[in-house]
Formats: structure tokens, C-alpha cells, sequence
């Protein structure tokens, strides 16, 4: 396949999929890892798409109603989200009651908690077979599960969290816009995110550098309702808005 036929397949894949793993591409279009690599590091110098680690997201314009499979997400940024996810365990002090959304970046925290004297909260089935495999107390909300993110939601989710305080939360987004704020494109994800930010003392959103400056199809948080831990934020007019925690490698 030529390079030019190679770069329009990739380019039709990511106008349907939104995000590409190199692996799947290999596959997809019977060629070598580095090849492909080498495509993306192109297609992204001429602005056609976001070479990321693992991989490439769209282009496309800023706004993103799609959610990717968890299984895609499990592939993408992972450097950046390690990093994230360190940082955020740290925070963690004795007798704290957390609360942890469902999420790749949220669930790695798992790996990095060390604090066994907090109790933890979440609506991802992932992260609390992990805590409680790693001894943790933990418990799980209520409700409907979303097959595509393994998060649990729907309004059995919302009740159960009506009764808890939580001192400090941990949340992923799709999206992080200066007058949109929070996003994710499912409405009743967005619902149980917004009602566990609102019930937390201190709030952190935990999101690659990918995820700011785009918005989702429904808000969940005003930039100001929670601190932001990420590596790298290039556009420093979100400084003004809340605590922005970057993290280095």
C-alpha cells in the first residue's frame, strides 16, 4: 500500500472511531508498527490528526459527543496518565472518605494507594474489584452499568450518593473548556458526576493534556468546582480559573 493510500485509511478510520490505537492499525492495514508510526508523526506535523502515545485522536473541531471504547482508552496516553495518577494518590491522607469515578486515569490511582486507613467510594466496577483485591474498604454505588465505560449510573446511582460527604473526589472527563467547564457525552454519567463533585470537599479532575480545550455533549462542573492534575497545560488562561496541579515526569 502506498503512503498516500495508507495515510487516507487512517484518516477515514479516525472520521468514524475519533481515536486509534498503532497496534490496531498494523492490523488493519497489514503493515509494520514503525511504518505506521512514522505515518502518524506526518499526518499530525500537517495538522490532520493528534499523534498521541499509543496512537492518534481526530482532529476534528473541539467538541466530541462520541465516547471511546474503555478498552481503546486502556491504550492511550498511558505515560501521561501514570504520571496523573501518582500525583493524585499523594493526596490521599488517613481517615479520608474518597469518592472515585469510573475511568482509566481514576482507576490507575489504585495502583499508587498506599493509604489504607481512608475509605473509598466508587461507580467504576474496575477500580473496586481492584481496591478490594488490594485490601482497601471500598464500596460501590448502586445502579445501571454502562457496558462501554463499566461505570455504574442512572438514578439508583444518584440515590445512593445522596448520603455520603465525601473530604476529597477523584473524577475523569472527556472534554475541559474554559466556558463550557466539565464534560462527557452520556447524560446520565454526566448526572452522577455532577452530584458526587457537588458532595466533595475537594474535587479533582484528572485529564491528559488531549482532553482540554474540548467540549463533550453535556456538562457536569464549572472549571472553578475542582482542582485540575495534569502534565503539561499549554493554554495558561485556565490558571485564572482554578488550581492547576502539572505534573513532570
Amino acid at each position: 500500500m502506498l503512503t498516500e493510500e495508507r495515510h487516507a485509511a487512517i484518516l477515514r478510520l479516525l472520521e468514524t472511531k475519533k481515536a486509534v490505537t498503532v497496534v490496531e492499525l498494523t492490523h488493519l492495514l497489514d503493515t509494520s508498527e514503525s511504518t505506521i508510526r512514522r505515518d502518524l508523526v506526518s499526518l499530525d506535523r500537517i495538522g490532520k490528526l493528534n499523534k498521541v502515545h499509543g496512537g492518534a485522536t481526530a482532529i476534528a473541531d473541539s467538541y466530541g459527543a462520541e465516547e471511546a471504547e474503555v478498552e481503546l482508552k486502556y491504550t492511550l496516553n498511558m505515560e501521561e496518565k501514570r504520571k496523573i495518577a501518582s500525583r493524585a494518590a499523594q493526596l490521599v491522607s488517613k481517615n479520608d472518605f474518597v469518592y472515585f469515578d469510573a475511568g482509566t486515569t481514576t482507576e490507575m490511582v489504585a495502583d499508587y494507594l498506599s493509604n489504607h486507613n481512608a475509605v473509598y467510594v466508587t461507580n467504576g466496577i474496575v477500580l473496586a474489584r481492584k481496591l478490594a483485591k488490594a485490601g482497601f474498604q471500598v464500596y460501590i454505588l448502586p445502579g445501571k452499568v454502562k457496558a462501554r465505560t463499566e461505570a455504574v449510573i442512572g438514578a439508583e446511582a444518584m440515590e445512593g450518593l445522596k448520603k455520603y460527604h465525601f473530604t476529597i473526589g477523584f473524577f475523569g472527563t472527556n472534554g475541559v473548556s474554559l466556558k463550557e467547564g466539565y464534560s462527557t457525552p452520556d447524560i446520565e454519567e454526566a448526572m452522577v458526576k455532577r452530584e458526587a463533585l457537588s458532595r466533595c470537599r475537594r474535587g479533582y479532575i484528572l485529564t491528559d493534556p488531549t482532553k482540554v480545550g474540548k467540549v463533550s455533549s453535556v456538562s457536569f462542573g464549572k472549571l472553578s468546582d475542582a482542582s485540575i492534575i495534569t502534565t503539561c497545560l499549554s493554554d495558561k488562561q485556565f490558571k485564572s480559573h482554578t488550581n492547576v496541579v502539572e505534573v513532570e515526569g
